[in-house]
């Protein structure tokens, strides 16, 4: 008999993102009788694809959920159920073999049936497809259909993560006739508890999605419409909350006050690291990243305790490693490795061949203009000299994956060791566009991922390596500011997630 499973908690997040909701009271949600009629999600960004080979991580996986099934079920406090898988376990000492057994009774929006022949087909498709999480497949190496309610996913190496990752983007299931064609990019066909409604769904204003008939989990269908408003402007969203347009969204701690007075609930959690990741490790783009020195120039020219004050709020703690405290490769003493020293800052540029110093382009997404000043200031007081660029919200992600820029500002999530090691680290990864290596790292990293349930004590070393070797320069770690109407609606936080996930939200009865 297979046994249920369950993972390292975490998922990953991207930059700030918001989520709101609108609704009327009702009586039994779960069952659709008398439930509000339409819960509206107030968005940062929105799909540039709505094929799920193509989905994201963070405030960007939760569009994708609307549609779209996945094999397992991350539970708001990280653990993983049963979803389209119903058991999983490995059947080989290496932890190379995974069987899952599937449900037996679903069907995907446009009629097709899902079994086995449908896993096969989304892994081998998400692999090809290459989207923005396809290295969550790196191990993947093949999957077998043993009968219509099993399947065997094989595995190149042991990935410590494997098993999260099908509760993520890599677990989402769209009908094999779709994704074999070319429409699914406009309108996605999975399984899921809601199916899109395309004349009144615009690209760039909002999506619309209506509740699926016979979906088979109707506790998961606990509204009739769900409505992605994109709202990319923190100052819109804010007074969107405040004026009763949207029942909840995530914001700062600039427009908490706000937020307050008008009578919405704060819900918060710890979440991610902010900073910069200095993504130029080899010198492509702006040669002065090349030298190690320069990047922890960067770092200690950085006054994290202003930062935290004046952009969070004060509400987290300052910290120079992107590994969590519960990751399980934390270093205490790394939190405070880069102490603020624009002197220092400028001996180690001198030292590099930088006294005069040198130019460099951040981009900057809307609503991240206060802490884009701050980063320009700072280094230019060691000489460093930053031109600010815009880009647009729905574009962010993607363009600094393109190693388009040296450096970026964001915002992730600080998940378990393995999971944070392929989001930012590993070289096939959206977080390292310059695919960033060398023999040491490369070594350390082989040996987090062999470690399987002993990776965070063996990822102390990969954190000692790009801390030390200035990989990143983390800010401070913060909470989610997530604001909320507790009269019409019930929020539950997801761990390690920027945003809820859609299953989270419930009307008020």
């Amino acid at each position: 008999m297979l046994s249920r499973r369950s993972v390292l908690m975490g998922a990953a997040v991207g930059v700030a993102a918001v989520s709101g909701l609108s609704a009327c009271s009702g009586d039994d949600a779960a069952t659709g009788v008398g439930a509000p009629k339409e819960l509206v999600l107030g968005v940062l960004g929105e799909p540039a694809s709505w094929d799920c080979a193509q989905t994201h991580v963070g405030h960007l996986l939760q569009p994708y959920q609307l549609a779209y099934d996945s094999l397992l079920l991350r539970k708001p406090d990280g653990s993983l159920v049963p979803m389209l898988a119903t058991e999983w376990k490995y059947t080989d000492d290496a932890k190379t073999s995974l069987q899952l057994k599937l449900r037996t009774d679903v069907t995907f929006s446009d009629g097709e049936k899902f079994d086995a022949n449908a896993v096969k087909a989304n892994l081998e498709h998400f692999k090809k497809a290459n989207g923005k999480q396809v290295a969550m497949l790196q191990n993947f190496d093949s999957a077998t259909v043993v009968d219509a309610g099993t399947v065997t996913i094989k595995l190149t190496s042991a990935d410590p993560a494997f098993e999260y990752y099908l509760s993520q983007a890599a677990g989402l299931m769209g009908s094999p006739k779709a994704i074999a064609g070319t429409d699914i990019a406009n309108v996605p066909v999975g399984s899921g508890p809601y199916t899109m409604v395309k004349a009144e769904s615009v690209k760039g204003s909002q999506w619309v999605f209506a509740k699926r008939d016979g979906y088979w989990d109707k506790g998961l269908q606990k509204w009739d419409k769900v409505t992605l408003k994109v709202l990319t402007d923190i100052t819109a969203r804010v007074n969107a909350l405040t004026t009763g347009q949207i029942d909840a969204t995530l914001l700062d701690a600039n427009t908490r006050s706000q937020a307050e007075s008008g009578g919405s609930t704060l819900l918060q959690w710890p979440v991610d690291w902010s900073g910069l990741l200095l993504f130029d490790r080899g010198g492509k783009v702006c040669p002065a990243m090349a030298d190690v020195r320069v990047r922890q120039a960067i770092n200690y020219a950085i006054d994290r305790e202003s930062l935290l004050k004046s952009i969070a709020g004060g509400q987290g703690s300052i910290t120079s490693q992107v590994f969590g405290p519960v990751s399980g490769s934390y270093i205490d003493a790394y939190d405070k490795l880069y102490a603020f020293d624009k002197e220092k800052a400028k001996s180690l540029l001198a030292a590099a061949g930088y006294a005069g110093g040198f130019d460099v382009t951040i981009p900057m997404a809307p609503g991240d203009d206060v802490a884009s000043n701050y980063i320009k200031q700072m280094l230019g007081d060691v000489g460093i000299r930053v031109t600010i660029q815009a880009v647009p919200a729905a574009d962010y992600q993607g363009t600094i994956g393109k190693g388009t820029y040296a450096m970026a500002r964001f915002n992730l999530f600080q998940g378990p060791t393995w999971v944070a090691c392929n989001q930012m680290i590993v070289p096939k990864t959206l977080y390292n566009p310059f695919q960033s290596t060398d023999q040491e790292i490369a070594s350390l990293l082989e040996a987090t991922r062999a470690a399987g349930t002993d990776s965070g004590e063996k990822g102390k070393a990969v954190n000692k390596y790009v801390t030390e070797n200035a990989w990143f320069a983390p800010f401070y770690r913060t909470n989610q500011l997530y604001f909320f109407n507790n009269k019409k609606v019930k929020v539950t936080e997801q761990v390690q997630m920027a945003v809820p996930s859609i299953y989270n939200y419930e009307p008020v009865a």
